[in-house]
């Protein structure tokens, strides 16, 4: 546990460097154009708010702190008329900027410390896969608001 620890940490003191590198391959991805309806600086605090605490999100936030948080941000992204495919993919690309830096950063000397980033991996899934769901969920309730505001008005 002490290993999984130190990962988390080591993650969580290098936010910073994370959360830019994510932002360009966010501002650089062909698949993400419509990421440019959000606010640069909303789109760094949400990375920056993941990497900076993830001990948090991955041993002291429960699921349902996750649902709020993700549902909140689909819901976001729908207003800003982002399409809930790039919506998945920049929470994919969020994911992968931590594995790239974890198998950089990661220099494990014994079998103790391969289990240690096994368990980190296994929460990082965990925590990415409810995010994924939680932030289609958000998005979906919000388009549907939307749809049926949209209806009243044109009654």
């Amino acid at each position: 546990m002490m290993h999984t620890y130190k990962l988390v940490r080591m993650i969580e003191t290098h936010s910073d460097p994370l959360a830019a590198g994510l932002l360009e391959k966010v501002r650089n991805c062909p698949v993400l154009i419509n990421y440019r309806n959000v606010p640069g600086e909303e789109l760094g605090e949400r990375v920056y708010e993941i990497y900076s605490h993830l001990g948090d999100w991955l041993v002291s936030k429960s699921e349902r702190d996750i649902e709020v948080r993700y549902s909140e941000i689909g819901a976001r992204r729908a207003i800003q008329r982002v399409p809930l495919s790039e919506l998945i993919w920049a929470i994919v690309l969020t994911r992968e900027n931590l594995w790239e830096f974890l198998d950089k950063e990661a220099v494990l000397d014994r079998p103790v410390e391969a289990l240690g980033e096994l368990e980190v991996l296994r929460l990082l899934e965990q925590f990415f896969d409810r995010a994924q769901y939680y932030a289609a969920v958000g998005y979906e309730r919000m388009c549907a608001a939307q749809a049926l505001l949209e209806s009243s008005a044109a009654r």
